[in-house]
């Protein structure tokens, strides 16, 4: 389901705006830690820095320092030897790498417990993603006012993603629900899709779909936990060397 990012080529985005800038084809490993180093750009422009060094880099995204080069090595020449890296422009490459330089309208569909929790994070705001649309098929909860957005009738949601011009659609429905609501997403022209949904659900090639399953995130650090209590403080040390990498940064859901 993970396709990676491309950048071979210029191409149109879905409303006209020009695409990033060219780049390699990026590994979807390498897509994932390009997004821990930019929210630690960011942390650090709050912070005023304008120089970082790849240690330094590194040591805030829980990689080594050779990893870290080599994953922006793939958006061409980056950083002063002895010196380090400009935090703004090494943001700006990164967020145009990602796709992100052309911001994100996103639609919500299913705004129950976990639906509200995640139309009032003000983090997406702030790293290019606009909730421009919230849905649901509860009486009760149509147009109730959640953040400022009135919810409306999943019964719209086609036309509406057209309207809003949607680019995202994230799925926070019931199980039950989540194949009919994507389907109505890949209807709707959408081609990138965000599932809380555990089940695999039918796409079209054209369509990117990445899945959160929270149970599932336990169950791995269940499985992390019990191989480390067999295991020495020494021996656990050795293996997250031998990864280039600690476990606690593999979480697919960040603050």
């Amino acid at each position: 389901m993970s396709r990676g990012v491309s950048r071979a080529a210029p191409s149109a985005s879905r409303r006209g705006t020009p695409s990033a800038a060219q780049h390699r084809d990026i590994p979807q490993a390498t897509v994932t830690r390009l997004a821990t180093y930019l929210r630690v750009l960011g942390v650090l422009a709050d912070e005023g820095a304008i120089i970082v060094s790849s240690e330094e880099l590194a040591a805030a995204s829980g990689v080594g320092s050779a990893k870290l080069r080599k994953d922006l090595s793939f958006l061409g020449p980056n950083g002063v030897r002895g010196v380090g890296y400009d935090v703004t422009r090494l943001r700006a490459r990164i967020e145009s790498a990602l796709g992100l330089d052309r911001g994100h309208r996103v639609v919500l569909v299913g705004v129950g417990n976990l639906g509200r929790a995640l139309a009032g994070y003000g983090g997406f705001d702030r790293r290019g993603f606009s909730m421009v649309g919230l849905f649901d098929c509860d009486p009760a909860l149509v147009g109730a006012d959640i953040g400022g957005m009135t919810v409306r009738d999943v019964a719209e949601l086609a036309d509406a993603c057209r309207e809003l011009d949607a680019t995202i659609g994230v799925i926070a429905t019931p199980d039950t629900a989540a194949q009919d609501v994507c389907d109505q997403l890949v209807g709707a022209g959408l081609r990138c899709i965000l599932s809380f949904s555990p089940l695999t659900l039918e796409i079209p090639d054209h369509v990117e779909m990445r899945r959160v399953d929270l149970a599932m995130e336990m169950q791995v650090l269940s499985f992390n936990l019990a191989r480390n209590e067999e295991q020495s403080p020494q021996q656990v040390s050795a293996a997250s060397v031998a990864v280039g990498a600690s476990t606690r940064n593999g979480s697919v859901i960040r603050p």
